[in-house]
């Protein structure tokens, strides 16, 4: 266990207000955030609900925004209670919000208006309408039309913050239309834009001809990942497949003529043409076969997670150098635990190359490093674990009764998520106070109960425990956001049914000094 030293916050409040942090950058915000991270944690302050809300359609939350109504409602949550900060007008169902995404301005970029300095809303609408919405007013402040020829239906960052991708629904070929013979030549298509101000990058089509049967594919990073039914998935560079089959270049709102039609690009009805048509199999960077597609890169030096493509292998991660394939040591990470749903595991999101490993009844967080004497090689080991309070070996009597009448006691084990017991649902980390939250519920007679623990992010310390008002169905589908000073948690009943609770913090008491 490392040091739980808590810094004296008096004494930073002090030098904050005489100015001793002004000529950093960023060391101000940086201190702001580790009083607030004192705050929260300190054993007098409570975080109580403060709003609960219901609707009839899907809740999201975004940065101190809470969104109702396929995102044409926007109530902000940063307020002592939340209140509305805009309402869209109605809209047909043809013309609804289908996703969205938050863009944030960017630091050091000179930008055209005065209003591309403020968050804005990247709203794409059922009927191929890319908006970009003030995430203040709701005013509509771009928009561009896609096109007639796909069905676009997914936004997705491909360069956070940078470039954005919109996905078309997949295209599948109907039973008759195989009987026939007919296969659909497009499968689905891929629109690329940078952001602030909306630049086009081009749209890819994804062929049956050149890449076969695909179940999907997706851009992240400037790759082009491709997956398959089988459990294959190969990875392509976007920037290599545009300076070879871009047809031609063209830029939102200017003329274009294009297969005997002529129009202006992103306006309707003329939209934008497919512009980057691969005819050729484009240079393959890497491919490798996992169970339902599972695959992930990270860690220091880069890494991939995978589960081995066999249905008796789930559950079992393998963790490889993707420079050589070669499996780092002690890299089959499987949590050994009896339960009905699966363990998970990902690269922390905190940056540091570590990698998160979650079951129902513990959370290994372990890192990556050389193993001694050849640096050549990577070993996994553990960082730290977060244990759920349990009583140890804990066993049910089963009772049964011989047809002599002998009563006989037989003991088995429960499984390692019986919702009697303490069971972790959910693990995230707040990168703004670096702490991991983690919920766990235990079901207490005919309800379920919950609590969000907050740990150290180094050492995975318990530094404050927080219990939700509401009951916890664990049918149900749930969601928890931990942001600054504020707990949101979103719930879907059956009937598509949406709840919504607010939590924040409140201190009962002042505390002058925090030094320990």
């Amino acid at each position: 266990m490392g040091p739980t030293q808590k810094p004296n916050v008096c004494r930073q409040l002090s030098r904050r207000a005489l100015g001793f942090f002004s000529r950093d950058a960023g060391v101000v915000q940086r201190t702001n955030l580790g009083i607030l991270r004192v705050l929260v944690c300190q054993e007098s302050t409570k975080f109580k609900n403060v709003w609960t809300t219901h609707s009839k359609s899907p809740i999201a939350y975004e940065r101190g925004r809470i969104y109702f109504d396929n995102y044409r409602c926007c109530v902000s949550s940063v307020a002592s209670e939340p209140r509305k900060l805009y309402e869209m007008p109605k809209c047909s169902k043809s013309e609804k919000i289908e996703d969205a995404l938050l863009w944030e301005c960017p630091v050091g970029e000179i930008l055209p208006n005065p209003s591309d300095y403020k968050s804005s809303l990247i709203a794409l609408t059922a009927h191929n309408w890319l908006f970009r919405i003030s995430a203040t007013t709701g005013k509509v402040l771009e928009k561009i039309y896609l096109a007639s020829y796909c069905k676009f239906r997914y936004l997705s960052w491909d360069t956070p913050q940078e470039v954005i991708a919109v996905k078309s629904a997949q295209n599948k070929c109907s039973a008759l239309a195989r009987q026939a013979g007919i296969q659909q030549p497009i499968l689905l298509y891929l629109a690329v834009f940078h952001v602030l101000p909306f630049s086009l990058i081009g749209i890819l089509e994804i062929s049956k001809k050149i890449f076969g049967n695909v179940t999907d594919a997706t851009l992240s990073h400037g790759i082009l990942i491709v997956m398959y039914s089988s459990g294959l998935v190969r990875l392509y560079s976007f920037q290599a497949i545009i300076e070879q089959f871009m047809q031609q270049k063209l830029d939102l709102g200017c003329a274009c003529r294009w297969g005997g039609t002529a129009g202006t690009v992103g306006e309707a009805p003329f939209g934008i043409p497919c512009n980057i048509k691969i005819t050729d199999s484009p240079p393959l960077l890497f491919e490798v076969s996992s169970l339902e597609n599972a695959f992930q890169i990270g860690g220091h030096p880069w890494h991939y997670i995978i589960t081995p493509n066999k249905k008796k292998q789930k559950g079992v991660f393998h963790i490889c150098a993707l420079k050589d394939n070669s499996l780092a040591k002690n890299g089959i990470q499987e949590m050994e635990c009896c339960s009905l749903e699966s363990d998970w595991i990902y690269f922390h999101p905190d940056a540091s190359g570590r990698i998160i490993h979650v079951g129902p009844n513990q959370v290994k967080v372990l890192k990556l490093n050389e193993v001694e004497n050849n640096s050549a090689q990577h070993q996994i080991s553990e960082d730290f674990v977060i244990l759920a309070n349990r009583e140890k070996n804990k066993n049910e009597n089963l009772l049964t009764v011989t047809a002599s009448g002998r009563v006989v006691k037989k003991k088995f084990n429960l499984l390692d998520d019986d919702p009697e017991q303490e069971t972790f649902k959910i693990v995230d980390y707040e990168d703004e106070l670096d702490l991991l939250s983690v919920v766990a519920v235990t079901q207490i007679d005919a309800e379920g109960k919950a609590h969000l623990d907050f740990h150290c992010n180094e050492y995975g310390t318990l530094l404050k425990s927080i219990p939700l008002e509401e009951s916890w169905d664990v049918t149900y589908s749930h969601e928890v956001y931990f942001d600054r000073d504020l707990v949101l948690h979103i719930e879907q009943k059956p009937s598509r049914v949406f709840s919504c609770y607010v939590y924040q913090m409140f201190a009962d008491k002042c505390q002058a000094n925090y030094d320990q």
